[in-house]
């Protein structure tokens, strides 16, 4: 049942995710109006603004393909929840410098820190994998004749 949510959450969330870093990058003035926000037709301006969008899509392809392949499912986990809770924090930083913005900001503040506590509770809860609860065992006795063994066996 826990994979199962952790593979829906990361599937909706890296969706998500990806949709927002797309508007970014190739509408940013259309997407920003949605909350009330006028960029002027600057192209220095509008590269700023578009530039998250590329690690917002790179981070959104890795939680959709952590959702899909299971090696890639921590990773996932833990890219989502720094981009989504640094988005939220830095929100919150700008509400308490910058004052209040529109509704659609806040409820969007919400949004991502609860996403991102999600991820990090799955996180949490997921297992590791046997090949990263040890780490490999290195040998400081010469008189071992086999120095590294990743296994653990000497």
């Amino acid at each position: 049942m826990t994979r199962l949510l952790t593979k829906s959450l990361l599937a909706i969330s890296g969706a998500l995710l990806g949709g927002i870093g797309g508007s970014l990058l190739i509408a940013p003035r259309a997407f920003l109006e949605m909350s009330h926000i006028h960029l002027a037709p600057d192209p220095s301006l509008l590269s700023e603004v578009s530039a998250p969008g590329g690690i917002l899509i790179v981070t959104a392809v890795l939680m959709i393909l952590g959702s899909i392949k299971a090696r890639f499912t921590n990773l996932a986990l833990v890219a989502g929840a720094l981009v989504y809770g640094s988005y939220g924090i830095s929100r919150l930083v700008s509400m308490t410098i910058n004052g209040l913005p529109t509704d659609s900001l806040i409820v969007a503040t919400v949004i991502e820190l609860s996403v991102a506590v999600i991820l990090v509770a799955l996180k949490l809860r997921s297992p590791l994998r046997h090949n990263e609860t040890k780490p490999a065992r290195v040998s400081l006795n010469y008189m071992e004749r086999s120095t590294f063994t990743p296994s653990g066996r000497g």
